[in-house]
This record gives C-alpha cells, sequence and structure tokens, in this order.
C-alpha cells in the first residue's frame, strides 16, 4: 500500500508563493509509485485540497482527514513546504504533533526558537570555530530610542531585518545614519514578523549557504556548500527570486580545510538545535581572517529546481526524487 502524503504548502505571509512553486516542485519529484501525496494548502480562509478535476475538499481540522465525496483520506505523514507562518515558525508543527501526525521538518520549539534570529545566535554563539557579528536585538518598546541603541552599541555599515521574517523581506543595508530610521521602521513594520528587530554589523566575506539532513538510517549528511554572489547591495528579495540578479556556484570552491570546518560547525549547529528533516544553515567567510560567521538558519528551505537545496543534493550526486524520499522515510 502506497504511503499517503500531505504535501502542505500556502502560508499566512508572503512567502506563500514561493511555498506554492516549492512545493509543486517536490511533487513532481517524489515516486508516485511509493506515494499518494496531496497538496493542502493552508491559508487564513481555509485549509484545502484540490483534485485533479478542480475539486476541493476542505480539511478537517480535528485530525487533518480528507472526506472526498464520502471516502475519508487518513494521511500517514505531513511533508511541509510552508515557508513563513505557520508552517516554519512551529505553529503547525504543535497541531500535527496533538494529533499525532509525522511530519518531516524540525519540531515545534526547534522552529519557533529559529524563527527567532536574535534568540538563535545566543544559542549558537559559543560552537567552536564560529563567529556570529555584533548585533542590538530590538523589541517595540525599543522603537522610539531604536536608533541611539544602535549607535550607542554598533559600528557602520549596519544589516536591519526582522527578527523574525524570511526571505530577506525587510531587511536593509545602512551604510550613513540618516539611513538608519527608515530601515528600522522598514524592518518593524514587516508583515506577520513580530515587531522584532535584529540590528548586526556588517561582515565584509563571501556568502555561503549550505544544507543539511538526516537520513533514513539516522545518519546526518552535509551537502556541498553554495556560493552566492549578487550584483545587489546583499542577497536581499529581489536578488532570491529574480533571475539573473545572483551567481550561484554550487559545489562551491572551498579548500578542503574551509570544507572540513564548515561540516564540523553545521553539525554542530543541526545538534544543538535538535534539528530534524533538512536545513539550511546560511553563513559568511570572512575576508581578511577566513573565519566562519553565522548568519541564519532556515529550517523549511525553497525547493523549487533552482533552489539552494536542489542544486546541493545534485552535486552530491543524488536525485532530488531519492533525497525527498528520504526525508519521508526518516519522519515516518
Amino acid at each position: 500500500m502506497k504511503t499517503k502524503v500531505a504535501l502542505i504548502t500556502g502560508g499566512y505571509t508572503g512567502e506563500a508563493e514561493v511555498s506554492f512553486k516549492s512545493a509543486a516542485f517536490v511533487q513532481s519529484q517524489l515516486d508516485t509509485d511509493k506515494y499518494d501525496v496531496y497538496p493542502i494548502t493552508i491559508g487564513l480562509d481555509a485549509w484545502f485540497h484540490v483534485n485533479e478535476n478542480g475539486i476541493r475538499y476542505k480539511v478537517n481540522k480535528e485530525d487533518f482527514t480528507l472526506d472526498m465525496d464520502g471516502h475519508i483520506v487518513k494521511f500517514d505523514v505531513a511533508f511541509i513546504i510552508l515557508h513563513g507562518s505557520p508552517g516554519e515558525d512551529g505553529r503547525l508543527q504543535g497541531y500535527l504533533d496533538m494529533i499525532g501526525l509525522p511530519y518531516t521538518s524540525c519540531g515545534t520549539l526547534t522552529s519557533a526558537l529559529t524563527m527567532n534570529k536574535g534568540y538563535t545566535k545566543a544559542i549558537l554563539a559559543d560552537i567552536p570555530e564560529m563567529s556570529v557579528a555584533n548585533s542590538v536585538l530590538l523589541f517595540e518598546n525599543h522603537r522610539a530610542e531604536a536608533v541611539n541603541l544602535v549607535r550607542e552599541k554598533l559600528q557602520l555599515p549596519y544589516f536591519v531585518k526582522p527578527n523574525a521574517g524570511g526571505s530577506s523581506i525587510g531587511m536593509s543595508k545602512v551604510k550613513a545614519f540618516d539611513e538608519l530610521q527608515e530601515a528600522l521602521d522598514k524592518a518593524y513594520d514587516a508583515e506577520n514578523t513580530g515587531k522584532q528587530v535584529l540590528v548586526e554589523e556588517f561582515v565584509s566575506g563571501r556568502e555561503f549557504s549550505q544544507g543539511i539532513f538526516r537520513n533514513a538510517a539516522g545518519e546526518l549528511v552535509v551537502l556541498p556548500a553554495t556560493e552566492v554572489r549578487t550584483t545587489r547591495e546583499f542577497f536581499d528579495f529581489e536578488a532570491k527570486y529574480i533571475p539573473g540578479l545572483t551567481e550561484e556556484i554550487t559545489p562551491a570552491d572551498l579548500t578542503t580545510e574551509q570544507q572540513e570546518r564548515a561540516a564540523r560547525i553545521i553539525q554542530e549547529i543541526y545538534i544543538r538545535l535538535n534539528c530534524k528533516g533538512m536545513v539550511r544553515v546560511d553563513f559568511f567567510l570572512e575576508n581578511d581572517t577566513d573565519k566562519f560567521y553565522f548568519i541564519e538558519i532556515n529550517t523549511i528551505p525553497g525547493q523549487t529546481a533552482q533552489s539552494f537545496i536542489p542544486q546541493q543534493v545534485r552535486a552530491f550526486g543524488m536525485k532530488e526524487g531519492d533525497f525527498y524520499s528520504e526525508l519521508i522515510e526518516a519522519a515516518l
């Protein structure tokens, strides 16, 4: 009997559009001889599945089943490809834990924690061989005095970003003090990000993104890194999703020592945060020091054909369908 997979996508934020593209790619790669895949859209107004004839069926939220014309579809596993809230911040995972449905991503606490960039950095700050940029975490109560707090504690230039956002939405690079207030307002007011802002000192270096996952045998597997080179000021939303603005090199040109060091650090990050499934770690290698600087962790990374993880899976010598199957089997 085939495994019934709820491929959960959509979401409550501006990242929903990317989620739909990611989910479509995952579905195209999954082995239909092994899996019955049901795309499930989660939106603010409804949770539903649309069949091949365009008929919409609502999800029963009591047990996450579908009543398809009297036939009840009960899922074996949830494959979460929902960027932003509620799929990446732990809300969905808490619900699935309560109804007893296994899923492919990190658990509730890890997901909630890692959506908070400032809290994540605090937990990871003492990992050997890894550095974190000097930063200030600002809450809503700090808004009136935010400019002064940043100027007192940090040196220009800055990265200013929502503390709980994704896809670089609401992020700015600030090179002069008179740009700071506008950047802070942009980050504070980014939709569904919790009115918290993280301001970091700029690290000058090469930028990388690297995936890691736990396979069905329980082994941690570090994928080859991708180097990101963009014509933009930094790797912002446009650079991520508009073709031609960014060059992505997979596998990245790193020395053997740098590759081994990155792998050690990324495995320690995965273990310390109690991650599950696949995650992606973004980092800088500082130009003058060759130090590894943690940027952030993404617990539900993009999965379009051009996204970093599929690139890295191919560079690793693995087919995407086999990779997604490993995630499902590990969850089960």
